[in-house]
C-alpha cells in the first residue's frame, strides 16, 4: 500500500492475515475512502465495513476467498464512512457487530453536560442509530483464528467511543491516527483532552505500524504520535498568545489565528478552537464568561 492509492473495491493483502478494501467515498474529510480491513482467514473479522454504498457491501463479500465467511464485524466509531454497512452484513452473515456502544458511550461528563445543553456535532456524520450487538471494554482480547488474537484499546479522543485494535506489533488506529492529516477533534464528540491522553497510551505500546481507518500506514508510529501531540500544543500556544490580548469568543480566535483560511471552513476552526479552549478551561487556564459553551468569552486565569 505505501504511498500509492488502492484500487477501490479491489481487496489487496497487506500481511499474513490482514487485508485491505478501499471503499468509493473519497473526501476531504475521507481522502482516498475509508479503509476496509478482513482479519484472519476462513471465519474471518471485518473491520469498519464502511459507508453505506452497496458496490462496497459487495466487494466486502466477492472479496472473500471461496468458503470463508464473515464471523464478527467489528466498527472503530459511529461515524457516517466507517460505519453503516455493520447491520445489513451482520443480518447477511450472522455475525455479530461489535464496538464500544452507541454514540454517546463514553463520554466525559464535560462532552455530556455540554451535548445536554444542546450542543451538537459540527456535521461530521454520525450515525446516530448506531447499536451494536455486543458492546466491546477497553482491553479485551478477541480470537480472530489461528492463534491470533485482537486487542481491544479505548482511544476516545476524535469520536468517545472510538476503538483501536492491536494484533501483535500492528495497531489499527481507526481516525484517532492517520498519515495524510491531524485529527479532526469537534466537541462534544471529540475530545481533545482524551486525544492527548489516548496518543501517550498508544505511545507506550511502541507499536510498529499503524494501519489507519484512511490513508496509507503509518509506518513511523512514534513521530507521527509527536506530531500530533506538538500540533497540537503549537495551536494551544497561538491560543493563548491571542487570549493574552483579552478575552475572546472560539469564533473570533479562529479570525485571528486562522487569518488565511477560507471563510468556508472558519466555523470547523472555530469547533477546533473550542476544543482547546474546553481542555484548557479544564485544566484551569482559562475561564469561559458566562459559562462553559461554544459562543462563550474566555479569558486567561492570571491575566
Amino acid at each position: 500500500m505505501k504511498d500509492a492509492r488502492p484500487t477501490p473495491g479491489v481487496i489487496q493483502p497487506l500481511a499474513p492475515g490482514i487485508r485491505l478494501l478501499l471503499a468509493p467515498n473519497p473526501s476531504p474529510m475521507t481522502h482516498w475512502g475509508t479503509n476496509t480491513y478482513v482479519l484472519g482467514e476462513g471465519a474471518v473479522t471485518v473491520l469498519d465495513p464502511g459507508p453505506a454504498i452497496r458496490a462496497h457491501y459487495d466487494a466486502i463479500l466477492a472479496g472473500l476467498a471461496p468458503g470463508e465467511r464473515v464471523a464478527r464485524v467489528l466498527v472503530s466509531h459511529a461515524h457516517l464512512d466507517h460505519s453503516p454497512l455493520a447491520r445489513p452484513l451482520a443480518e447477511a452473515t450472522g455475525a455479530r457487530v461489535q464496538a464500544f456502544g452507541p454514540p454517546e458511550a463514553g463520554r466525559s461528563p464535560v462532552m455530556a453536560d455540554l451535548a445536554a445543553r444542546g450542543l451538537a456535532a459540527g456535521g461530521e456524520g454520525v450515525e446516530h442509530g448506531f447499536t451494536p450487538d455486543v458492546q466491546l471494554e477497553d482491553g479485551e482480547t478477541l480470537d480472530i483464528g489461528n492463534g491470533r488474537r485482537l486487542e481491544t484499546i479505548w482511544t476516545p479522543g476524535h469520536f468517545a467511543g472510538h476503538l483501536s485494535f492491536a494484533l501483535d506489533e500492528v495497531i489499527f488506529t481507526g481516525d484517532h491516527v492517520m498519515g495524510w492529516a491531524s485529527t479532526l477533534i469537534s466537541p462534544p464528540d471529540g475530545d481533545l483532552t482524551a486525544f492527548l491522553a489516548s496518543c501517550h497510551r498508544l505511545a507506550a505500546r511502541r507499536a510498529r505500524l499503524f494501519l489507519p481507518g484512511h490513508g496509507a500506514p503509518v509506518t513511523d508510529p512514534a513521530a507521527r504520535l509527536d506530531w500530533l501531540v506538538a500540533h497540537r500544543k503549537s495551536r494551544e500556544a497561538e491560543i493563548l498568545a491571542a487570549l493574552a490580548k483579552g478575552p475572546a469568543t472560539p469564533d473570533g480566535l479562529a479570525r485571528a489565528i486562522y487569518a488565511d483560511t477560507p471563510a468556508a471552513l472558519l466555523p470547523a476552526a472555530a469547533r477546533n478552537v473550542f476544543a482547546h479552549l474546553i481542555d484548557l478551561t479544564t485544566r484551569e487556564i482559562t475561564r469561559p464568561r458566562p459559562k462553559l459553551a461554544a459562543d462563550a468569552s474566555f479569558e486567561r486565569i492570571g491575566d
